[in-house]
């Protein structure tokens, strides 16, 4: 999701500090390669501003309440990538299929693993990684279909539950195609969740039988297992663990290895199993749970197959020769529909995670390479964090560079900036300033997909003018199976999330409490409520809530109500300006966005991270700020003020110093705001 209105490039340009006789020719220079570049140019290629400016998005009808469809699905909504593949089973054999021997899954060798010790005394775990080892269409389906007949073996029934507690990896996709195959329900939960959540996701959907990890199983799992009555079968996906008396009685521990053995060796015997249809369980996908206790959202092979559909259409030449990095949670709808969207293109998929992702990586030994300059990825999924964390990085390293390197990558970075605005490519500015930050992420990135969270506008052209690539911002909840908008690849755009996919369409729901009407002018706003096939069937044994965020129209379409505020653009694309339960009133009766807050504020090189909060109790917003240590001891420096990091952290002055900042930025990017930083 996105908070933030379209910036003027001239609002986001680095500022440099350049003598102003050779700043005129410099000027020159760059108008003179404007000029000869731009002609031929204009005569090879359309102008991507002339595409960006055309309708993606219309209402279905003249009324206010109408819901806006992508013009590619102005008659109907896709539903189905190809032709009799409507469960996910059939998706994976069509792919199987016609791509037999092609590279799907690819998972890194470790070489070494070593202690190294840390100047502060602590010990952190570093790795050396060797090349990627594959497996095939065929290997993969022969994994799958052998591990769920050995799940069958051990007891797991069609349309029952089985739980994945695990990092993204491999064998997390092998055992969700095995599930998928089977007809067995896949409980999702997150590897971060706390150990109260585990057990409630666990114990309220009643599985038997849970995959995960060693490091899981020890860290996680093992301490509250005894919680969990129903559990019989643990299967590892890497090995057995070394200790097994904690266990308490009735529970196995079994290794994928072992489970796929069995299954290959009964499966000439077995009868034909249970296939799926359509309306049937695919996913019980837990959400993060940061507002209480997770909920699982009941997803159908109907709807994530509806979802991917709609993704898949928004990537242009999407097929074999694309290779994507996966690295974020699996148990997460972003990355579970974009491996899936993937995998039935003929994609081969690389396994990454935050910490081995690029050279710079904590895990990594310095002097051997990240998982990315390995597998050099063309598509790439991120959340904001992750393209935050980049950009503050880069900048930190411009701002260390010689007085000439900043001021060549200043200038190249503000005329590359005007260039996009105007909808014109810079080739020479991506062959000779920006390769190198390029490479970070492998050199061969194509496109971004952002979600998840809202993206600065400032880190969106970052990444558009540093890693040469179109950022594709989407919109969606793991209720619509992650699919609701995503930006066209020629939209440079900021602050808008796209128009809606050609599986889905939205309308926008009057909230007058907030002052949101559809019938607003120039743009109509309101609630998004979101149609389609990618709408899922619901919360898992949560009925209150499902009635509460969900309903059937008159034609048997389900719609779901978001709670995130939105208005439509001219030309159909969606912006998110505010949510129902962002929104804080306080004392004197004004309305206060707290994501937009902290949205204004993270960018900046002082703050690590930021916490807004605020209560009708007060008038003013406090923030609870994580700063960056280089840059606010540099700032003490700066101020004359010494001492220990506790010391400046708790020192009023520097408080102060923070605040002043802290009010600066606000007020750069429009925004009024009463902020104080606690002790």
């Amino acid at each position: 999701m996105n908070n933030h209105v379209s910036s003027k490039p001239s609002t986001m340009k680095l500022k440099h500090t350049i003598n102003p006789i050779l700043l005129y020719f410099i000027h020159f220079i760059i108008s003179l390669y404007t000029i000869l570049t731009y002609i031929p140019y204009y005569f090879l290629s359309e102008s991507r501003q002339e595409k960006s400016n055309q309708i993606k998005a219309k209402p279905v009808n003249s009324k206010p309440e109408s819901a806006y469809r992508s013009v590619n699905s102005l008659d109907g909504l896709a539903s189905v990538l190809y032709p009799g593949c409507d469960t996910l089973d059939k998706v994976f054999m069509h792919a199987k299929n016609k791509f037999k021997d092609k590279r799907l899954l690819g998972t890194r060798e470790i070489l070494n693993e070593e202690d190294e010790v840390q100047p502060n005394g602590k010990i952190f775990k570093k790795v050396i990684l060797g090349n990627y080892n594959w497996l095939s269409f065929e290997d993969v389906f022969v994994r799958a279909f052998n591990f769920g007949n050995g799940l069958q073996i051990l007891g797991q029934k069609p349309k029952t539950n089985i739980a994945i507690f695990c990092e993204t990896r491999a064998e997390w996709m092998i055992a969700a195609q095995a599930c998928f195959m089977y007809n067995f329900q896949l409980v999702t939960l997150y590897a971060t969740l706390g150990g109260p959540a585990i057990v409630h996701g666990l114990n309220e959907t009643e599985v038997t039988n849970i995959i995960t990890s060693k490091e899981l199983l020890q860290t996680k799992l093992k301490d509250i297992v005894s919680l969990v009555p129903c559990l019989r079968h643990i299967i590892t996906v890497d090995g057995k663990p070394p200790t097994w008396s904690e266990f308490p009685k009735g529970v196995i521990v079994h290794t994928m290895a072992a489970v796929q053995a069995l299954g290959a060796k009964a499966s000439v015997e077995n009868k034909p199993h249970s296939k799926p249809v359509p309306s049937d369980i695919a996913v019980i996908m837990y959400t993060s749970g940061s507002t209480g206790l997770p909920k699982g959202v009941m997803i159908s092979h109907s709807n994530l197959i509806a979802g991917i559909t709609g993704m898949a259409e928004r990537i242009p030449e999407l097929g074999e020769k694309d290779v994507y990095v996966g690295y974020l949670p699996l148990a997460h709808v972003l990355e579970l529909s974009a491996e899936l969207v993937c995998l039935s293109h003929g994609c081969c998929i690389g396994y990454s995670s935050p910490q081995t992702l690029a050279d710079q990586s904590s895990k990594i030994k310095k002097g051997s390479k990240g998982d990315t300059s390995i597998l050099k990825p063309t598509l790439m999924a991120a959340v904001p964090e992750i393209m935050d964390r980049i950009y503050k990085n880069v900048m930190n390293k411009v701002n260390e560079m010689s007085n000439f390197q900043r001021t060549l990558f200043i200038l190249a970075y503000n005329y590359k900036m005007e260039q996009i605005s105007k909808g014109h490519g810079t080739p020479l500015c991506d062959s000779f300033i920006f390769r190198k930050v390029r490479s970070l992420l492998g050199g061969n990135i194509r496109l971004l997909l952002c979600g998840g969270a809202p993206l600065s506008a400032t880190t969106q052209r970052f990444m558009n003018i540093c890693f040469c690539c179109p950022v594709g911002q989407g919109y969606g909840l793991t209720e619509s199976c992650g699919a609701g908008t995503i930006t066209e690849v020629w939209d440079y755009n900021t602050g808008r999330v796209g128009a809606p996919l050609v599986c889905c369409e939205i309308k926008l729901k009057n909230w007058e409490e907030g002052g949101y009407f559809n019938t607003d002018k120039p743009h109509p706003r309101g609630e998004i409520i979101i149609g389609g096939q990618n709408v899922t069937m619901g919360y898992y044994k949560n009925e209150a809530k499902t009635k509460a965020d969900f309903f059937e129209d008159e034609n048997g379409q389900r719609w779901l109500c978001t709670g995130d505020i939105g208005e439509f653009d001219p030309d159909g694309c969606l912006k998110i300006i505010d949510r129902k339960k962002d929104l804080v009133k306080l004392q004197a009766g004004e309305y206060v966005s707290l994501g937009k807050v902290e949205a204004a504020l993270k960018n900046l090189s002082l703050i690590d991270n930021i916490c807004a909060y605020a209560n009708s109790y007060h008038s003013y917003v406090i923030g609870f700020v994580v700063p960056n240590q280089k840059e606010l001891t540099e700032l003490a420096r700066k101020r004359g003020l010494r001492g220990t990091w506790e010391e400046l952290c708790n020192s009023c002055e520097m408080e102060n110093e923070v605040l002043k900042v802290l009010s600066e930025a606000a007020v750069s990017v429009g925004r009024r705001m009463y902020l104080s930083v606690p002790h």
